[in-house]
């Protein structure tokens, strides 16, 4: 049971870790984890989503607390404007591809930056997270 909980925080931690600025291998560990067939898979995909929404939301709140300092019209060149007005244009439905390497931070980012309301984003975050990580599951099982 130990060993079960144990794997399951560091499964946490890595989804954790990779949805922040560092980066980190939690497919990895969840295809590792799914092949082993030592946890439910579902509760896997759980945790992984979980943990990598959290880290999501933790970079949302960074680009919140940025907005708070660095105005977004001061800060940007009128080039770079046009897409943080995109952003605003599509809103939050946007944040459901946080899950993609390189511009998913960037997208949480922004989201915190631009104010966009903390609920409603955690849950596209999630959805979109949850997504990737059943589909990763089920081409391991």
């Amino acid at each position: 049971m130990q060993e079960i909980l144990g794997g399951a925080w560091g499964l946490f931690f890595s989804a954790f870790i990779s949805s922040t600025i560092a980066p980190g291998g939690s497919e990895a560990v969840l295809a590792y984890m799914v092949s082993e067939g030592h946890y439910k898979v579902q509760q896997l995909i759980f945790v992984a989503a979980i943990g990598n929404t959290l880290g999501a939301m933790t970079t949302w709140g960074l680009g919140m607390l940025a907005a708070k300092k660095f105005p977004v019209a001061t800060l940007l060149p009128e080039k770079r404007q046009k897409a943080l007005d995109t952003v605003k244009k599509r809103g939050i439905w946007v944040l459901f591809f946080s899950w993609l390497p390189v511009i998913g931070d960037a997208l949480c980012f922004a989201g915190g930056w631009l104010k966009l309301p903390l609920l409603p984003a955690c849950l596209v975050i999630f959805s979109g997270k949850f997504g990737r990580y059943a589909v990763i599951a089920w081409m391991f099982i």
